[in-house]
Parts: structure tokens; sequence; C-alpha cells
């Protein structure tokens, strides 16, 4: 799947998959890739806007990290970060519900 096909929720990925712990933007794309079983191929050049959008908004902090030897920024979720996913899960519930309405098999 590329790109187009996430945008507009690309910001929420990333806020679900640094619930977890926090990572460097390569440990985010292959969470990403690995959660979604290989179907979300994310892009570096797509990814790095997102984390410096969600960090100016407060969603997300970074630091520089060098415990491995090479010097990474990793990226951890703030508390407004954590309130904003859950208002994310919930509007992605009742969107959800609504297109498999639609999308759905239709009665017989």
């Amino acid at each position: 799947m590329n790109a187009d096909a996430i945008r507009g929720h690309l910001d929420s990925l990333v806020l679900a998959v640094l619930e977890q712990r926090p990572l460097h933007g390569y440990g985010i794309i292959e969470a990403m890739r690995l959660r979604s079983d290989g179907t979300l191929e994310v892009p570096s050049g797509t990814l790095y806007p997102a984390l410096h959008r969600l960090e100016r908004a407060k969603l997300i902090s970074s630091n520089w990290d060098d415990s491995t030897g090479r010097r990474r920024r990793t990226y951890t979720l703030t508390a407004i970060g954590r309130r904003r996913l859950r208002e994310e899960r919930a509007g992605w519930k009742q969107f959800a519900g609504a297109v498999t309405a639609i999308l759905g098999e239709a009665p017989l």
C-alpha cells in the first residue's frame, strides 16, 4: 500500500506506534510495517514531515540518543499525544462502523 493510501491517517498511526515505546524514525517505519503485516510501507520522506508536524503540535517529543553508538533522534508520545490518540481511536471506530455499514454485504 502506498503513502497516498494512508494520507490523513498517518499522524494517528504514528501516535499509535509510539504508544508502546519511544522509537527512532526507522523504528516507527518498521513497527508500522510489522503491525500491518507488510501492508503499510511508509517512506521516510513521508514519515519525517509528519514527525516534525506532530512535534510542533506537542503530541510527541524527541531527543537525541547515541546509546547504540549511532546518534539517532528518538520520538516519545506526550500526555497531549495520548489524549489525541484516544480521540482519534473514538473517531476511527465511528468512521469505520459507518463505512462498514455502507460497504458491507448487501442484504439479500
